[in-house]
């Protein structure tokens, strides 16, 4: 009798513990790129690599923030990129009253 027993029970656990499978999803697939091809964009934005500058700026002329009046260097990070300022001449940045940053010249 003992034997049936523990025989009906290994037969109902085999029996429910294999329904218990069956109903759960099978994991989603994984996509891979294939080989050579380059990577996927990653849906995450990405900062942009420079700032946005202010047209009319180049090579001779500062960038002088009107609110600071700092000037910044031709190819500098800040150079036609904070909200209020303009291009002109180092010495012309200079003789407004100007100064460039950290009391550095440009040429």
């Amino acid at each position: 009798m003992k034997a049936r027993f523990a025989s009906l029970l290994l037969v109902a656990a085999g029996l429910f513990g294999g329904a218990a499978l069956a109903q759960t999803p099978p994991p989603p697939p994984v996509q891979t790129a294939p080989m050579g091809s380059p990577p996927a964009a990653s849906p995450v934005a990405t900062p942009a690599a420079k700032p946005m500058v202010a047209p009319g700026g180049g090579p001779g002329l500062v960038w002088v923030n009107s609110k600071s009046h700092v000037y910044h260097c031709y190819g500098s990070k800040h150079y036609g990129t904070t909200k209020h300022g303009s291009y002109m001449s180092e010495a012309d940045a200079k003789a407004q009253g100007n100064h460039g940053v950290h009391g550095k010249t440009c040429s």
